[in-house]
């Protein structure tokens, strides 16, 4: 890749972050691609990690076959985040139990039939 097209994808991705910057969900993850060799182990298969992956030895893993071809791991027990209740905690202190009578609603009738303005033409 030259320099200009290095430049070109830089501010390509840029512009991406700032859209998805607000939605996290919606931004792609970043792939990084390695050439390994397939070799036989005993009676296994088997296949060099490359270090510069944040792996740990020892770190079980779920292999993904899909259409018998295309291979993908992911950690077999994945940790739990976990909630920082401290970090939260006393911050809506102006908040107040439901009272009883708040809690009690009307029964409505669902309208099953035409809609307003369908003459049923």
């Amino acid at each position: 890749m030259t320099k200009r097209n290095e430049v070109n994808e830089d501010m390509r991705l840029f512009a991406l972050n700032r859209v998805f910057g607000s939605a996290p969900w919606l931004k792609s993850s970043e792939k990084k691609r390695h050439k390994v060799k397939v070799f036989k182990s005993g009676n296994s298969l088997a296949v060099r990690i490359p270090a510069g992956t944040k792996l740990v030895a020892g770190t079980e893993m779920e292999l993904i076959i899909e259409d018998g071809q295309f291979l993908s791991y992911e950690p077999a027990n994945r940790p739990k985040r976990k909630f920082n209740i401290a970090k939260v905690a006393g911050s809506a202190t102006g908040l107040q139990l439901i009272a009883p009578e708040d809690r009690l609603f009307e029964d409505r009738t669902l309208l099953v039939g035409k809609a307003d303005g369908d003459d049923g033409a």
